[in-house]
């Protein structure tokens, strides 16, 4: 019998300063010429630290450059136009330059490092990258990380709404991994125990960090660590179901909707406690962080409207319709919208 394979980052760092210990991690590996993606403004605040870093160990920058786009026309021709000579892709940044380098080193059959700049959702640790095709956010294949390089101090230094997103993304494990359940009981998919462990091990390790604040290290190096193991039950899994339910639905309606939507963990998490309570599941738990977190006053200053969500509830099933969430039936869709309107914390959370 064929056993399983699967695809693990080769490096993982989190932690104080380990931005300054860049090289001698890439030089472990055996590489000696990079290609480094910046977000956008970030070569000024992070790029001596990083070429400093790699040339003390004699590793050679083939090309540098800040990006600000995620249109996959332009990201294929940046590929195809990496030095034959490059070894890795360093992707530095939020998002929108970790999804560029994670495909164009899929396209290229690289390796690449992924140093996330903020810790506000798991797609740095992800194999799919969120891409405009054809105008439209699309999830598209790419490669899981080489490497994880992430720095806590570069992370406490994000705007807090980083950081509340990331845990708006981390502890929507909880509805995702229900859901799962869910469409594996009507025959729609298959659960992967071993991801479904690996996940449940993510949240729960996370839910239960001791910390002050949500700039204390250990909180921080949990979120991140937790953020890496659930790219890696997807992996496992082979998709994003042990880690994207129907609460990834609602947050993907309102992208669609609305012309400046909210970060993606902020919408999730929110949509996370409609869901929970849906799932009469574990919602005491979900509360309970986003109390001491104080993720729901950060909701509280956004003035969501309670219209947008409804609508978004309405809409998760054409999101993924060869899935079958809880959301996917009708029943489940008016519960959803009764909680959005008669429970006491949403009262407080949304303006109107």
């Amino acid at each position: 019998m064929a056993g399983s394979y699967i695809s693990i980052p080769t490096i993982l760092k989190v932690g104080k300063n380990t931005l300054d210990h860049l090289g001698a991690y890439l030089e472990t590996s055996g590489f000696k010429n990079a290609v480094i993606y910046f977000g956008n403004g970030l070569i000024s605040m992070f790029g001596d630290k990083i070429f400093d870093s790699l040339k003390k160990e004699h590793i050679t920058v083939l090309d540098y450059m800040e990006l600000d786009t995620t249109k996959i026309e332009d990201i294929i021709q940046l590929a195809f136009e990496i030095d034959s000579k490059a070894q890795v892709i360093v992707g530095i940044g939020g998002g929108k330059v970790i999804d560029t380098a994670k495909y164009a080193a899929y396209l290229r059959k690289l390796p690449y490092i992924s140093i996330p700049t903020s810790a506000s959702s798991d797609g740095f640790s992800s194999a799919s990258a969120s891409l405009l095709v054809n105008g439209r956010r699309t999830s598209v294949p790419a490669k899981i990380a080489y490497g994880i390089v992430a720095d806590t101090e570069i992370l406490k230094s994000a705007p807090e709404k980083f950081i509340f997103s990331g845990i708006g993304d981390m502890v929507s494990k909880i509805t995702s991994l229900y859901d799962w359940a869910f469409e594996s009981q009507h025959g729609y998919s298959e659960l992967n125990d071993f991801a479904v462990m690996i996940a449940k091990k993510a949240v729960n390790s996370f839910v239960r960090t001791p910390f002050e604040t949500i700039h204390d290290d250990l909180f921080l190096r949990e979120l991140v660590d937790s953020l890496a193991m659930s790219g890696i039950a997807n992996e496992i899994a082979g998709g994003s179901t042990p880690t994207s339910g129907s609460e990834h639905l609602i947050s993907h309606a309102l992208d669609k909707m609305l012309p400046q939507p909210q970060l993606h963990g902020i919408q999730v998490g929110v949509a996370t406690y409609i869901m929970s309570r849906v799932h009469n599941h574990r919602y005491v738990r979900v509360n309970a962080i986003f109390e001491k977190t104080g993720f729901w006053n950060h909701v509280r200053t956004l003035h969501l409207n309670r219209q947008d969500f409804e609508k978004a509830i309405d809409m998760a099933p054409q999101i993924k319709p060869h899935r079958h969430t809880y959301l996917h039936e009708a029943k489940y869709r008016e519960l959803a919208k009764e909680i959005l309107y008669e429970d006491d914390i949403l009262k407080q959370v949304f303006e109107k």
